[in-house]
């Protein structure tokens, strides 16, 4: 989704901070199952709606779906996320696909090959290339154009492991232009913008290193992708600070142009027993649901901040099965058990 039509030179001249986020989203990845789960949402006001509408009418512009190769049960399949983005461009959404490149979960602490695909360097990035291609044509088909599709999810450790692990820079360089380029040949039209997604948006030396290796190899350009994507949670490390995220995002778009989001967050409802200290810029954010307004409001003004900063994407908001959303705290959703939606999800109206 674009912003209103404005002259280049009246967005010229507007301060960074008072510019709107551009990209306005959640991960809404899980809906299917919550609602084969009998799950059913509400709006603040209790009235039953589909999960979509409520999105829109609080200010949500773009859903961010992940994909899974071959999943035991066919959920997050190619079938399932293409029913779900049928219903998000039903009612206006902008679609973001978050390929993983696996059978399962892609994250810092796998990044399994998906079964059956070859592991040597050479098959896998042609593999890799015709998996990407043929997934694009059938959103085409479907009649789905993404405007994102990230080629990995949280890859700083690398994509399909073994072959693409960080002790083989050019292996991940082979693999990242095999996937760009399964977008770019393919039959969508519009082309999506493409993203490269790490983890720990908050610490430059890891978005550096890990940018820097990569494009050093000479294989992946600068020129195949466009967006640079990060997760933020400040709940895993007290070092993962708003003042460091703004630093760190701040460096990469003056060291490489791009356009800038983060693409994972989220702030607890509540949080008795927190396994990490938070970081000191946020300790005084109350666990509440104003407390999600002002932590939303407050990474929505670091992305403001920054050059090309245009995008902010809330974690699941939704997944009410899974309400601590990987964190230490119990309750991270924007909808309270029950399915009705918190007050904090108009937030996305005010960024």
């Amino acid at each position: 989704m674009l912003l209103p039509s404005l002259s280049a030179l009246l967005l010229a001249g507007l301060p960074a901070a008072n510019a709107a986020i551009t990209y306005k989203g959640v991960d809404w990845s899980s809906l299917l199952i919550e609602e084969r789960a009998g799950m059913s949402f509400k709006d603040v006001n209790g009235n039953t709606k589909p999960l979509e509408r409520i999105l829109v009418e609080n200010g949500v512009n773009t859903v961010r779906q992940r994909v899974w190769v071959n999943p035991s049960n066919g959920d997050y399949n190619m079938d399932y996320n293409i029913q779900l983005a049928r219903r998000a461009k039903a009612v206006g959404l902008g679609v973001y696909i978050d390929f993983h490149y696996s059978d399962t979960w892609a994250d810092p602490g796998k990044q399994g090959i998906p079964s059956g695909w070859p592991t040597d360097i050479d098959n896998l990035s042609w593999k890799l290339y015709n998996y990407t291609l043929e997934s694009c044509n059938r959103f085409q088909d479907a009649g789905i154009q993404p405007t994102i599709i990230s080629i990995g999810n949280e890859i700083t450790p690398g994509l399909l492991w073994p072959t693409g692990r960080t002790n083989n820079w050019a292996n991940i360089a082979r693999l990242l232009r095999s996937a760009a380029w399964g977008i770019k040949d393919s039959r969508l039209s519009p082309k999506p913008k493409i993203m490269i997604h790490l983890d720990n948006g908050w610490n430059w030396n890891t978005q550096n290193n890990w940018y820097t290796n990569v494009l050093r190899q000479g294989t992946f350009e600068s020129s195949d992708f466009d967006i640079m994507g990060v997760s933020f949670y400040p709940f895993y490390s007290e070092a993962a600070s708003l003042s460091a995220l703004k630093t760190s995002l701040t460096n990469m778009a003056n060291s490489w142009g791009k356009e800038i989001q983060v693409v994972e967050t989220n702030w607890p409802v509540s949080c008795p027993n927190p396994r990490y200290q938070f970081p000191a810029d946020v300790r005084s954010i109350p666990f509440s649901e104003a407390g999600q307004v002002q932590y939303v409001t407050k990474v929505a003004d670091v992305v403001r901040s920054v050059n090309r900063g245009n995008g902010l994407f809330y974690w699941e908001p939704a997944w009410l099965n899974n309400a601590a959303l990987g964190s230490s705290c119990p309750e991270n959703t924007m909808f309270a058990w029950g399915g009705r939606a918190r007050s904090s999800i108009s937030v996305f109206q005010r960024i």
